[in-house]
């Protein structure tokens, strides 16, 4: 009877311990590629200010709004009214058109810009709460190309929403998907 009670206890005792090393061995995984402490909750992002020398009206707006969906939609943070486990801040710093590629006119022999590109400048603060190693203060930038048979002003929304999705992406890789 004591034989078959410790071999018992030994069974228990191994299942136990495999209990024990898989809960402490807990790995934080998602499918937006996220990596966040489970001690950060909230997330807070700032109005960023438009100081760019061209104004687009809606770029301010649209920007600090794509970013609250970004963070709170892909991480399940709640989002904070003043300050956050992780906050976000700065202002949008450049809003360039400028011609990307001068070819040469056959019959009139004058160059001009065959395709365009608009860039847009993010200057970012950002401060992890929990983890202020994590904080960072950085320029982002990206631009979207377009023939230069269309106006700016044909392609400026599209332009605009290809841009704002490429900065909050890269803004959300650099600060909580660690890459």
């Amino acid at each position: 009877m004591t034989r078959y009670f410790l071999k018992i206890c030994a069974v228990f005792a191994t299942f136990v311990a495999i209990a024990v090393v898989l809960n402490s061995c807990k790995i934080g995984y998602s499918f937006t590629g996220a990596s966040i402490s489970p001690a950060v909750k909230t997330v807070f992002v700032d109005y960023f200010n438009n100081r760019s020398r061209v104004i687009n009206p809606m770029l301010s707006q649209t920007f600090s709004e794509a970013m609250k969906d970004k963070f709170v939609n892909e991480t399940g943070l709640s989002m904070a009214r003043d300050q956050g486990d992780l906050e976000f801040s700065g202002e949008i710093t450049g809003y360039d058109v400028r011609p990307l590629s001068i070819q040469q006119s056959g019959s009139t022999g004058k160059d001009f810009a065959s395709m365009n590109r608009l860039t847009i400048t993010v200057k970012v603060v950002f401060t992890n709460n929990k983890d202020h190693t994590q904080d960072f203060n950085t320029v982002f930038s990206a631009y979207y190309d377009w023939e230069s048979t269309q106006s700016l002003n044909s392609v400026e929304s599209a332009a605009v929403e290809v841009i704002v999705a490429q900065l909050i992406d890269d803004i959300f890789n650099k600060s909580v998907a660690n890459w």
